[in-house]
């Protein structure tokens, strides 16, 4: 038996934010009988609707989306996590002969599933409680430490992301190695999937009215009420409440920054998460300016290939 019939096959469709990843991925998947198992760290998270862009119940009656509302907002979630339940998604998606589409814009998902993961050592609740009380008390404080130990990771992540943030200095601290050298160490460790990857990346200009436009259209369509029932139910320690938009609106609500610079602020904070995300794909093969220019042909070859 051949390594590629007990390895799953994966279309990978990802992208930044608002590059039209969702609804490619939709339209290959009707025409190649799969199914869409989500890559966002946002809408993992159940309630989390409007602010992070979850696909919409026409879009997912159209195609079973699976890694999508597995947790309630202040659940712990870890890419282990996420790995373990997308991997038994995928075989289970591959058994009934669909074709599994992983799609959206948390690189280090997508990573787990194409490369495989660095487990790394047991978290340190007394490490990470420190950590956690050093940000509190000096926002930033984190992703400049980082900076200092682990450049190459600090450039990955969000300066906002708490949790990666804590666990990339965790294990320097308890290894003296950091966390993106692990990477590199362990890259020879064979994939959990065999994978043909695009990464849909629009020209900057073009990802900016996008992005605008979007966040618009959250606010319209009730985004800051989304998020003040959210802190009602779940309270403003909530983990998943410090996602790029949802921090923004969660201030606001607050009284910390007016309803008039709202917009621009969540505009602002999906631009920054942008540089992230492109940093993260940027190594990544078959990068296409557009959704238009996914080459089907290129897949059906592939998936032709892979069975035959």
């Amino acid at each position: 038996m051949t390594r590629l019939s007990l390895v799953p096959r994966i279309l990978v469709i990802a992208g930044p934010t608002a590059s039209g990843k969702t609804s490619a991925a939709i339209g290959l998947a009707l025409r190649f009988h799969g199914e869409i198992v989500g890559a966002d760290s946002v809408q993992v998270y159940r309630h989390l609707d409007i602010g992070s862009a979850k696909p919409t119940a026409e879009e997912r009656a159209q195609v079973p989306h699976h890694c999508i509302d597995l947790l309630d907002p202040d659940a712990a979630h870890s890419v282990g996590d996420y790995q373990r339940t997308a991997l038994g998604c995928i075989r289970d998606i591959a058994a009934r002969g669909r074709l599994p589409i992983v799609t959206g814009g948390t690189g280090l998902y997508i990573r787990a599933l194409t490369h495989g993961l660095f487990e790394g050592p047991a978290a340190d609740p007394a490490l990470r409680a420190r950590l956690e009380g050093e940000e509190d008390a000096a926002p930033g404080t984190l992703h400049a430490r980082l900076v200092a130990v682990d450049p190459e990771t600090a450039a990955r992540l969000h300066p906002n992301d708490r949790i990666r943030l804590i666990r990339a200095l965790e294990v320097w601290e308890k290894t003296g190695l950091p966390i993106s050298e692990h990477h590199r160490r362990d890259a020879g460790r064979p994939a959990p999937c065999e994978s043909l990857i695009f990464v849909i990346n629009p020209p900057r200009e073009v990802l900016s009215a996008r992005i605008r436009e979007r966040v618009r259209r959250m606010l319209e369509a009730g985004f800051v009420e989304e998020v003040r029932g959210l802190l009602e139910r779940w309270g403003a320690e909530a983990r998943s409440l410090s996602s790029v938009g949802y921090k923004e609106v969660a201030a606001c609500l607050r009284g910390e920054l007016a309803r008039d610079r709202l917009e621009d602020a969540i505009v602002h904070a999906h631009e920054r998460y942008v540089k992230q995300q492109r940093t993260w794909f940027r190594d990544f093969p078959r990068q296409v300016p557009s959704a238009g220019e996914l080459v089907a042909d290129v897949i059906a070859a592939w998936l032709e290939e892979k069975t035959s």
